[in-house]
């Protein structure tokens, strides 16, 4: 099949104005506007993500000049990280509101992120990795 070379953007295609990392939290900026509950918006994160960025630092979605701070969750509610997160990439989410305030949820699988769960718990904290570095 033919590749259309002219083709009209989604309405709900939503580009990201920027992606900072402060705080402890990958921040991605959405254009000024209201975000209905149970809506569909197809984000592309557009900016490079901050080599200062943690892995394992939480995603949250700011909208406009707003500080409200909104958690990217995936699919089973579990909160996306840093390394779940690939510039020039487009995710399919879904809002989410509650009465003080609200989540994008991703409707699929984020990338490839390392599974950090450990194996088993038994009672004791994990031990520290040898030669962990200067104190």
């Amino acid at each position: 099949m033919a590749c259309k070379t002219v083709c009209r953007l989604c309405d709900r295609l939503v580009i990201s104005q920027a992606v900072t990392f402060a705080g402890g939290a990958l921040t991605i900026n959405l254009p000024a506007g209201s975000y209905r509950n149970g809506q569909k918006y197809c984000i592309v994160v557009a900016q490079s993500i901050p080599d200062t960025a943690t892995i394992n630092a939480p995603v949250v979605v700011t909208i406009g000049t707003g500080t409200a701070q909104y958690p990217l969750t995936k699919c089973n509610c579990a909160q996306v990280t840093a390394c779940g997160i690939r510039t020039r990439t487009k995710y399919s989410t879904v809002v989410v509101t509650t009465a003080t305030g609200g989540t994008f949820r991703l409707l699929g699988r984020p990338a490839c992120a390392p599974n950090n769960a450990l194996e088993s718990i038994n009672g004791t904290a994990p031990a520290a990795e040898a030669g962990g570095g200067t104190t």
